[in-house]
């Protein structure tokens, strides 16, 4: 595998990376402290490309393979300080806009990809429950055939844009004694449709200009054209849009990786400490080497999991040792910075604590690193 950046990789990253850093850092503090999404960043986001980057042009994407996805939103990482942003436009890309290109029947594609892509609509996946969490599949909603169709009753938590959200994905249980093996379906809808609220909103300790909230259902609903996939298949159609995003958000996390490790390596250049600059003390300069480290190693298993996105059946060891490795050392490098930076690292004005803040997210969502660790010990024959 050769990860050489062709010319056309490069410009799109320098591009997405000079965007960024123009027209998304503004605000961000003020952003975070109230908790605010902002349309406005969404939008130039979208205008740039970024909300249907491996979608087929056809539709309205840029047609990228996931390598090159990887690196774009590695850019976006680096560029743009606001993690909140970027997480909620890799959840709205990575778990909702895939399925619908990967599992959509003609009439879905067409019906919603065009806006996904140009985020005029905003999509939420549905699928966390209060009781299965980590496992997932093992979820109390159900959609109960209804004539040509089915009535979704059930409570979805932790979902990413539902405050926000256009249209719903969601998975619910239509034949509970198969199970997570042929008993659960994925359908798309309105969020506007009777019987569907997102109104709920969680307040959480990082991420905070994402919106994270409650989806309810009660007797929505879904008529068949509204089915991902088959009767059945949403096990499988959900497995696969978690391999792209637990691929595709650690692209997004090297590049804050990689901004942390310049912000360290400047500040320890020009603070002084007695009469050397604290660079020269082994204390400081050995955590930005181990930064060094840890971004390097994280690039190589990230890009060869993007890589290896549009060449397998099946991504999921390789997706799940990405993001435990990746989500672990951007906490890792995040306390680092943040030690490096002493008091100064304490106080919001860095921005350097709410990176913190927002990295211990990555642990938790898109399956906790405990479960990722059960999926690769199970590829393993353990």
């Amino acid at each position: 595998m050769d990860f050489a950046l062709s010319e056309d990789q490069r410009i799109l990253r320098d591009e997405i990376t000079r965007f960024a850093e123009n027209e998304l850092n503004d605000d961000i503090a003020e952003r975070d402290r109230g908790q605010t999404f902002s349309r406005e960043q969404w939008d130039k986001c979208a205008e740039m490309g970024l909300a249907g980057l491996p979608v087929p042009e056809q539709y309205g994407g840029s047609g990228l393979d996931g390598l090159t996805t990887a690196i774009a939103l590695e850019a976006l990482g680096y560029g743009c300080r606001d993690g909140g942003l970027v997480f909620s436009l890799c959840a709205h890309l990575l778990a909702c806009t895939v399925p619908i290109w990967k599992h959509g029947s003609d009439e879905l594609k067409e019906r919603y990809l065009p806006g996904l892509c140009a985020g005029t609509t905003i999509a939420v996946n549905a699928m966390t429950e209060t009781t299965s969490g980590s496992d997932a599949f093992n979820m109390a909603c159900r959609a109960v055939k209804d004539g040509n169709g089915y009535r979704i009753n059930g409570t979805k938590i932790m979902s990413t844009n539902g405050p926000i959200a256009d249209i719903v994905i969601t998975y619910s249980q239509t034949d509970p004694e198969k199970g997570a093996y042929g008993g659960l379906t994925g359908f798309v809808l309105d969020a506007k449709t009777e019987g569907i609220r997102t109104d709920q909103k969680f307040e959480k300790m990082g991420l905070r200009t994402s919106m994270l909230g409650e989806v309810v259902f009660e007797d929505a609903y879904a008529p068949e054209e509204a089915m991902i996939g088959k009767v059945g298949g949403g096990t499988a159609i959900f497995t696969q849009s978690m391999e792209w995003e637990r691929t595709l958000i650690a692209a997004a996390h090297l590049g804050t990786m990689r901004r942390l490790l310049e912000d360290c390596i400047a500040y320890a250049r020009t603070r002084v400490s007695g009469e050397h600059t604290i660079g020269k003390h082994q204390a400081v300069s050995h955590k930005i080497v181990d930064m060094k480290i840890r971004l390097e190693a994280a690039r190589n298993l990230t890009y060869c999991s993007a890589w290896n996105l549009d060449r397998s059946r099946t991504s999921a060891m390789a997706s799940s040792m990405t993001k435990v490795f990746v989500s672990e050392a951007l906490v890792q490098t995040a306390l680092d910075a943040v030690q490096i930076h002493g008091g100064h690292g304490f106080l919001t004005e860095t921005g350097v604590e709410r990176i913190l803040r927002d990295s211990i997210g990555g642990t938790l969502y898109s399956g906790t690193n405990e479960v990722q660790r059960n999926i690769v010990a199970g590829w393993l024959g353990l």
